[in-house]
């Protein structure tokens, strides 16, 4: 059932798109969110305007930032599909967006997966951060860095880069970890925390009890 609404979604593309073979991302996102951002970047690179997609997309965000009420009832499951493709088509015009941008709405609106939005939005980012080179790198500490501390890291992690590659660094603070640190860079992860090596002490002196 989902890889007939996905085809529905890629046909609603096509409908405006430049005739021709599938442009793959630079990465791969799973799921249905995935399909959607993949067939969008595919449209979208054809037409050469993803930036203009993304542009717009990121100004959607905001937009239901500012406005919870409209996001709330796009999702709202007991909305039929023709309301919420009204709603959305109207959207579409107000936010004066590109025909490859209303052309994925209406396609989720009909095959019933507005609730996805946030999901493919999130999606279509992280392939455009990968298009730019941009290699998004997280960092989960016990307490915030120092500013010393933070452009060693930067440095250390940008030696990890191939040529053309770019570090997006994300810094956030989790007391729980109690201290080191998790890093995940890319699809890699790498718990270094405290936390986790008192879990991994506390299970072989379990075990040799």
């Amino acid at each position: 059932m989902a890889s007939l609404r996905f085809a529905a979604a890629v046909r609603q593309f096509s409908s405006t798109a430049v005739r021709g073979q599938i442009i793959h991302a630079p990465i791969q996102v799973f799921g249905i969110e995935g399909r959607y951002a993949h067939a969008l970047y595919s449209a979208g690179s054809k037409q050469k305007k993803l930036d203009v997609i993304e542009k717009e997309l990121k100004d959607i965000t905001k937009f239901f930032q500012a406005n919870p009420a409209v996001a709330e009832f796009l999702t709202d499951p007991t909305l039929q599909r023709p309301q919420k493709k009204a709603a959305i088509d109207d959207l579409m015009k107000k936010q004066k967006c590109s025909s490859l941008t209303a052309n994925l709405f209406a396609a989720m609106a009909e095959n019933g997966r507005v609730s996805k939005v946030n999901g493919v939005l999130g999606a279509f980012a992280k392939i455009m951060s990968a298009h730019r080179g941009e290699v998004v790198c997280e960092v989960t500490t016990a307490k915030p860095l120092e500013p010393n501390h933070l452009k060693e890291l930067n440095a250390a992690l940008s030696g990890f880069l191939k040529p053309g590659q770019a570090l997006l660094l994300h810094t956030k603070v989790d007391p729980n970890i109690v201290g080191g640190m998790i890093v995940n860079v890319g699809d890699r992860f790498v718990d270094m925390s405290m936390a986790s090596k008192i879990k991994t002490y506390t299970s072989l002196i379990k075990e040799g009890v």
